[in-house]
């Protein structure tokens, strides 16, 4: 179980990183598609939001302890920060990347789960790839 506390642990350090940066791009995005994506990134902010607080409270119902400061968080992430503001392609870009880096990471945990036979974390994980992939697809063709 230890092993899926800490893939869990880690998802709930890169849901929170995405939350910001989901909002910083949504506060900063420029240009053309402006409305677009500042719609866009608020819809997903809210959607990642939501994932953050099912995995933390699906760590602890199953007897796991997830990071709750944004330095644990920072040193768990598999994801980077926004540190600039960059145009919308280049955000858009930076999402998709982060959005398939998690849906890797999420199979490792629904592997994991199924392993120790916690088919409700399995089944969490794997509506969240299912959504995670669907939102790859749409905002590849935005900037395809």
């Amino acid at each position: 179980m230890k092993k899926l506390y800490d893939v869990m642990d880690k998802q709930v350090a890169n849901l929170s990183v995405l939350f910001t940066k989901l909002h910083h791009y949504h506060w900063f995005v420029k240009g053309p598609s402006f409305y677009t994506l500042h719609e866009k990134f608020e819809e997903l902010y809210d959607e990642i939001n939501e994932l953050y607080d099912e995995v933390a409270e699906r760590l602890i119902t199953i007897g796991g302890h997830p990071s709750s400061t944004l330095k644990a968080y920072l040193a768990k992430t598999s994801l980077e920060e926004a540190s600039t503001i960059d145009d919308a392609k280049t955000m858009v870009k930076h999402v998709i990347n982060d959005l398939k880096l998690l849906t890797i990471e999420f199979k490792e945990a629904i592997v994991l789960a199924q392993e120790v036979e916690d088919e409700g974390t399995a089944d969490l994980f794997i509506g969240a790839t299912a959504n995670l992939e669907k939102h790859i697809w749409m905002l590849s063709y935005t900037i395809a």
